[in-house]
């Protein structure tokens, strides 16, 4: 028998998990035990009378833990292999924003671009999402997670270095920074994708939504605190040399993942399944993800479409000072990053289904907000637009992961990145289309019935009603 620790104290009644970690593994093996076998400071000689076979066949190399599901919370499932995934995505993402800010400046500032040359420089960042998108989830099921993280990093160290490379010597030209934005694009929609596709394989299945959490709060710090920290750094550095901080970020990234252990996947897919169109079979032939797609999309398209409108709604029609304008961002920032920390326990509350449609719900309110044109109202309707953004993409990508074939995960993830930006595309288009035609205020009013209609279409579906992962997606998820 092996030599077990002293288990601390648990409230009675709470709902338990025996896990066992064996170090030759790369995750632990999780096993839900009756709460009403264990005394108030539980042995885990309990534990073994209620555990499958396999606890008895621990060695020394093992460990085996008790934890109450009642009590743990983000904190528990940034640990082990993912710990490292989330370090390294945190610091990237991080790095990333400052990019975001930093080399639109270099175009406009240090090579005095047009405006034609600014919208180059923009379709050409988001047109490898679009036109690699689906040949992406291809690759990334069949290569290496591991080697993909890090290839990645090691190719956008190397292509943003170079701008503040060659600034410095005078030879920097805009057509440098068009084959920047490409190239970029590129590594990291496969970085991404990877890093999207590995988490499913590096956290037990109880703590998925809790592990999905943590990535999007890497997600909503960067987007938060980036453009900040871009600002200040522009001014400190000028913008070709702000870009090496995001060159140092992935440094910190390439280590991360080069210290990964590679996850344990299902088998590649077959020849006959490596086709472009085998993520968007799954994703339009599921109960559960078709509607969660479609309305995902519309939802997507109709957010792009207010988002570069909000501004000039606040400053032309409420005449608000570019101040109230931060504050406002900020407030929607803020409620985003916490919306991370509330979204798992929210949907145990309330389930999977309700939770996707209460964020939705809240997101849309925004637009019902800036028409009031009270200031405390506009400043409520973005925290809840921010609190609602994470109540519903948490949900979201877990099911997304869970419900997909376990060897077309990064088909299915790539398929759906491909919708939503394709969505985000067109919206974006469109705001600029028809606030010429109609005004602002209509525009945003046609925006916030399209978010709308991706509620009812959400609400009319299976989703409603679920409060769970399928059963048919917890037993594939344990092959």
């Amino acid at each position: 028998m092996i030599g077990l620790p002293r288990v601390p104290e648990v409230p009675r009644g709470s709902p338990l998990t025996v896990t066992l970690r064996d170090r030759r593994c790369l995750g632990p093996k999780v096993l839900p035990i009756r709460p009403e076998v264990l005394s108030w400071r539980p042995h885990f000689s309990h534990c073994f009378a209620w555990s499958e076979p396999c606890l008895l066949r621990a060695n020394r190399r093992s460990r085996v833990t008790l934890r109450s599901d009642r009590f743990t919370g983000m904190a528990w499932v940034v640990r082990g292999e993912f710990r490292k995934l989330w370090i390294g995505q945190l610091v990237s993402a991080s790095g990333s924003a400052v990019t975001t800010v930093a080399l639109p400046l270099v175009a406009v500032v240090t090579l005095q671009a047009s405006a034609v040359e600014m919208g180059a420089l923009s379709a050409l960042s988001i047109a490898p999402h679009l036109v690699f998108g689906l040949l992406a989830g291809v690759w990334v099921d069949r290569w290496s997670l591991r080697r993909v993280l890090i290839w990645t990093d090691v190719g956008r160290l190397l292509l943003l270095g170079s701008v503040p490379a060659t600034a410095a010597m005078g030879w920097l030209h805009i057509e440098q920074l068009y084959a920047v934005a490409v190239l970029t694009g590129v590594l990291t929609l496969l970085s991404d994708t990877a890093s999207q596709t590995m988490i499913p394989w590096l956290v037990p299945r109880e703590d998925l939504m809790r592990a999905n959490s943590a990535a999007l709060l890497n997600l909503n710090l960067a987007s938060t605190l980036g453009p900040s920290a871009a600002g200040f750094l522009v001014q400190v550095l000028t913008a070709p040399f702000a870009i090496v901080v995001d060159a140092a970020s992935y440094v910190v990234s390439t280590i991360a993942a080069y210290l990964l252990r590679e996850p344990s996947r299902a088998p590649a897919p077959e020849r006959s399944e490596v086709r472009l169109s085998a993520g968007l079979r799954v994703l339009f032939g599921d109960r559960m993800l078709r509607p969660l797609v479609i309305s995902a999309g519309i939802a997507a398209m109709a957010g792009s479409m207010s988002g570069p409108l909000v501004v000039l709604f606040l400053i032309r029609e409420l005449h608000k000072s570019p101040a109230f304008v931060g504050l406002s961002m900020t407030a929607f920032g803020a409620a985003a990053v916490a919306g991370t920390f509330i979204a798992p326990a929210w949907c145990r509350l309330v389930g999977l289904g309700r939770s996707y449609l209460s964020g939705v719900v809240l997101a849309s309110l925004n637009g019902v907000a800036l028409f009031t044109g009270v200031t405390p109202v506009i400043l409520l309707g973005q925290v809840l637009a921010g609190l609602g953004m994470s109540l519903f993409a948490v949900p979201q990508r877990t099911l997304r992961q869970a419900l997909a074939p376990p060897h077309l995960v990064g088909q299915v993830t790539a398929s759906w990145r491909t919708l939503v930006i394709g969505g985000q595309t067109v919206g974006a288009a469109a705001s600029g289309v028809l606030a010429t035609a109609l005004q602002i205020r209509p525009t945003l009013l046609i925006a916030t019935a399209g978010m709308l209609a991706g509620l009812v279409i959400a609400a009319a579906s299976p989703l409603r009603g679920l409060r769970d992962l399928p059963e048919a997606a917890r037993s594939m998820a344990r092959q």
